[in-house]
């Protein structure tokens, strides 16, 4: 569907965020986004029964291809990002399946981070090599290591930054020029941790951006979904190959939760660096934590590039304890009050999760000895991943010094 970002993009950020994709609705004049749910449309002129049919037809036929609530979230999303158009999905791993699947194909050649969020990393082992999708695993913080891994056939670099669980960064512009003169056609980023609010990766040379909008987009933990942002003519083509024939359709329902989530988008995000920075200092300074990784630090290895390419600093850190993580955790699930031990993160309550190392060796460092031996000599024997939400930072340092 063509989409209306275009004319927003002289907004500043909060505008977009309120207004970008929505419009007062001209029968009703309801101020807020409509929910649509019907499944199928009446078209006004003779469409043909395919979907490919449908691709110069300015309207909605049947919501696999495309439905006007899914269409403004994803106005809006391409306008926060400053890019022509965007793709939603069911979440966040489908909206990565549609990019890699849909542009790549057997022989081609797929660069990805050594250390990347778990679902993406065992997408790309235990998926991929079965359809003939070679991928090789680089630490970017080494660009000589990505120069390194381009050959002829290298079709996509994926970036990830700040990465899950980490915390590196990857420099946008510099590896993203890097992989364009080297011939490699795609050069994505996951920003799911930064969010349009801190990053715009196509601003910077990137081709597509990612994000699992379940996270700080979305940004209350109540609806699953998933966008990749880029060209309009490469979104259109990716919707006929990811949503039409690959079905990860996002619900209209879940696009209108989102939608309320994103207006927020600014306002949250400069409530999560505040608590945030708060709380990273704390830890910082706690005699039982070993090391603290959070971009808004001096003591963060890549502090200067955050400053460089983030606006804000956001809300994700991991941090390492002095007494065995697996312990402390257990301690977590029975005691802490605020902060909930539970997976995902960018909701507005913060969570708190043990990511044991040898967990995370056998679902995403399985590469080579070198790239395990890099990760052990970070991580240890495991790293706390904290989403500081929007609480009193006060409150949530309580939190976590009746468990250290």
């Amino acid at each position: 569907m063509a989409s209306r970002a275009e004319g927003n993009r002289e907004w500043a950020v909060e505008t977009a965020a309120v207004h970008a994709g929505e419009a007062i609705d001209p029968a009703t004049r309801a101020s807020s986004p409509n929910l649509v749910m019907s499944v199928t449309f009446a078209p006004e002129t003779l469409t043909g029964f395919s979907a490919r049919d449908e691709q110069g037809y300015d309207g909605f036929v049947y919501a696999r291809a495309g439905s006007p609530t899914v269409q403004q979230l994803a106005d809006k999303l391409a306008a926060l990002e400053g890019a022509e158009a965007a793709l939603c999905c069911a979440s966040g791993v489908a909206a990565a399946h549609a990019l890699i699947c849909g542009r790549l194909g057997r022989g081609d050649h797929l660069i990805l981070p050594d250390a990347n969020y778990v679902g993406i990393a065992e997408l790309a082992r235990d998926t991929l090599p079965r359809f003939g999708i070679e991928v090789s695993y680089v630490d970017l913080a080494r660009p000589e290591e990505v120069a390194a891994a381009i050959r002829p056939e290298t079709k996509m670099l994926w970036l990830e930054t700040p990465a899950n669980p980490t915390m590196k960064l990857a420099d946008i512009a510099a590896l993203a020029r890097l992989a364009h003169e080297r011939g490699v056609r795609d050069v994505a980023v996951d920003s799911t941790y930064a969010t349009p609010i801190a990053t715009r990766p196509i601003e910077l040379g990137a081709d597509f951006v990612v994000h699992s909008l379940t996270k700080y987009i979305g940004g209350h933990g109540d609806a699953m979904g998933g966008a990749v942002i880029g060209r309009k003519a490469e979104i259109e083509a990716l919707n006929l190959e990811a949503n039409v024939h690959f079905g990860g359709v996002l619900s209209p329902f879940n696009a209108w939760m989102i939608l309320r989530g994103a207006a927020t988008l600014p306002i949250r995000m400069r409530a999560h660096e505040e608590a945030a920075l708060k709380v990273a200092r704390f830890l910082e300074d706690h005699p039982q934590v070993a090391r603290v990784f959070y971009p808004g630090l001096p003591s963060h290895p890549q502090h200067a590039l955050a400053k460089r390419q983030m606006r804000n600093f956001s809300g994700m850190m991991t941090f390492q304890t002095k007494r065995p993580g697996a312990e402390i955790a257990a301690r977590m699930v029975k005691e802490l009050e605020v902060i909930h031990y539970a997976v995902s993160l960018g909701h507005h309550r913060s969570l708190v999760y043990w990511i044991g190392t040898e967990d995370i060796e056998a679902s995403t460092f399985r590469h080579d000895a070198e790239q395990r031996r890099r990760y052990r000599e970070y991580a240890g024997d495991g790293v706390f991943r904290l989403s500081v939400g929007i609480e009193n930072a006060d409150d949530l340092t309580a939190d976590l010094a009746r468990v250290l």
